[in-house]
């Protein structure tokens, strides 16, 4: 399975050639937008998650993935200040991706089950809009994810000015937990090593 990161929350998975897009952008501090897949997920309805026309549409693969969301909040208010947030779990080849969207809270126990040993956990780190950086650090400590991508934060120039840069996520793990990839993708196996992986955005 690949795992490619397109900027802020938007990444691509791939497995067999099909390619699922989740939260395409749509926001003012990054590129425009452009890529494909043959499906769109999208966490919630805010403009820098749901732009799903930049996103070509292919009809001609075999979908691969089985998927399951988790209905979550985008504040710690019970959805109050900005709504409800999916957290899509994506499933091929026997491993599971769970990416976060704008997760606005800790979880409940219910909502963790879900969700709790999957091989990779995108999730935001950057606070304001979402959990920050030290609550994304106990989520993943509940979940034991194999391998946490960190999204959503300020990697100037990109990125929302409001938010925090990843390294205050990367500060909470042990320097050698971390890989910072020289490329946007890596390949997800059941033989991945365990640890945060940063990719490097290429927009």
């Amino acid at each position: 399975m690949e795992i490619i990161w397109l900027g802020h929350a938007c990444f691509a998975v791939e497995s067999a050639g099909y390619r699922v897009v989740l939260d395409p952008y749509e926001m003012e501090g990054y590129p425009p937008l452009h890529t494909e897949g043959d499906r769109v997920l999208c966490s919630h309805g805010h403009h820098d998650h749901n732009n799903v026309a930049a996103v070509r549409l292919r009809s001609d693969r075999e979908d691969p993935f089985t998927y399951a969301e988790v209905e979550t909040f985008h504040d710690d208010a019970g959805g109050t200040k900005r709504g409800k947030n999916l957290m899509r779990i994506l499933r091929a080849e026997g491993l599971t991706v769970v990416h976060c969207g704008d997760l606005g809270h800790f979880p409940t126990e219910a909502q963790l089950d879900a969700i709790r040993g999957c091989d990779a956990l995108l999730i935001p780190v950057g606070g304001y809009y979402t959990i920050d950086a030290a609550m994304a650090r106990r989520v993943c400590d509940a979940v034991s994810p194999r391998v946490i991508v960190p999204m959503h934060y300020r990697h100037p120039p990109f990125g929302l000015s409001v938010v925090a840069p990843v390294e205050e996520f990367l500060r909470l793990f042990p320097a050698e937990r971390v890989h910072r990839l020289d490329a946007c993708r890596f390949s997800l196996t059941d033989a991945s090593p365990s640890g945060v992986v940063v990719p490097r955005f290429e927009g």
